[in-house]
Formats: structure tokens, C-alpha cells, sequence
């Protein structure tokens, strides 16, 4: 839609229907989305302080599409730290923004995590970025990149950026699909 009908409002109702309906039509990146439905299998490693050796612990997650093959839901099951720990995400892709963007919740605080990106060359992987404030540590960045290795598996990644300015890994996934 041209700026200018947007800014005067002056489209008519017809061409604006049919530019929502447009925008709200699923297409190849709900695809790709589509490729991690499933019940999987998760084997997790965390990285509590980057010089010490990674926590390593299994959970499963169920994914399915919902509302018309928009967006992908997350439901993670496990533990973390020797206490259970459940999460639920959501992700799709924004047709009008061309980004990807997925929301994250668990029962590690109180907080909704809000990520944006975009699919990897590769047409592959999402790369996604979100911005924290953590009671302890401050403002942080953290970056999420999650790839479909094959048809069984799926890999993810979590980096965090503090006030260093390094970046440093927290986590890494590897998803297989429950036969």
C-alpha cells in the first residue's frame, strides 16, 4: 500500500481487505516453521560461567502449528539447575515486517522474552535477537539460532552479550523427533 493512502487513509475498504488478506496468508517461511512440528526428544547443555564445563541435561518438547499454519507453539518440558523447568514459546514470521518473531516464557522468572530475526541463507536456520534487562547483570543481548539439521533433528543455540561486550554461549540443544 502506498504511504501516502496510508498516511491520508484514503484506500479504499476493497484494496484494504485484500492487502490484510495478503499479509495474513501463510507462505514458505510458515513452512519451514511447519518442518519442526513434532514430538522431540532434547538433550541440553548449559553453560553456568564460560570457564567451567557445561550442565548437561534431557527434556521433551511438543510443537505443532496453530491458528492455520501461522505460527509455531512450544511446549519444553525438563529441568534445570536440579529443579523442573518448563517453558512455552511461540513463533511465526510477520509477512509485513518480513522477520521472524517468537515470544518465550518459563518457569525461570516472570518475564515474556520478545526475539525478531531472520531465516539464515542456508534457508535452514532463524537467527533471532532480544533485548533483556537481568536483575543481576543488567541490560543483556541475547541471540538464539535455531537450524533443522534433517528431518529428525534440530539444532539450537542461546549466546548472551552483557556489558563486556563479549558474547558468550549459554546453552545448546540438539532436538530428535520422537518415533
Amino acid at each position: 500500500m502506498a504511504a501516502e493512502e496510508r498516511q491520508e487513509g484514503k484506500m479504499d475498504m476493497q484494496a484494504m481487505m485484500e492487502a490484510y488478506k495478503k499479509l495474513a496468508t501463510p507462505g514458505a517461511p510458515h513452512r519451514l516453521l511447519s518442518r519442526m512440528a513434532g514430538s522431540w526428544n532434547a538433550r541440553m547443555k548449559s553453560w553456568m560461567e564460560p570457564d567451567k564445563p557445561p550442565t548437561e541435561t534431557t527434556g521433551a518438547c511438543e510443537q505443532k502449528m496453530v491458528l492455520d499454519g501461522r505460527f509455531l507453539q512450544q511446549e519444553f518440558s525438563g529441568d534445570m539447575m536440579g529443579s523442573p523447568f518448563n517453558g512455552i514459546g511461540f513463533m511465526g514470521y510477520d509477512n509485513n515486517t518480513k522477520k521472524f518473531v517468537s515470544t518465550w516464557m518459563d518457569t525461570m522468572g516472570t518475564g515474556i522474552y520478545l526475539f525478531e530475526g531472520d531465516m539464515g541463507a542456508d534457508e535452514r536456520s532463524i537467527t533471532q535477537v532480544s533485548r533483556y534487562d537481568d536483575p543481576i547483570q543488567g541490560p543483556m543481548e541475547w541471540r538464539s539460532v535455531t537450524r533443522i539439521v534433517d528431518n529428525d533433528t534440530l539444532a539450537m543455540e542461546m549466546y548472551s552479550t552483557g556489558k563486556s561486550g563479549k558474547e558468550e554461549k549459554m546453552m545448546e540443544g540438539t532436538y530428535t523427533r520422537k518415533k
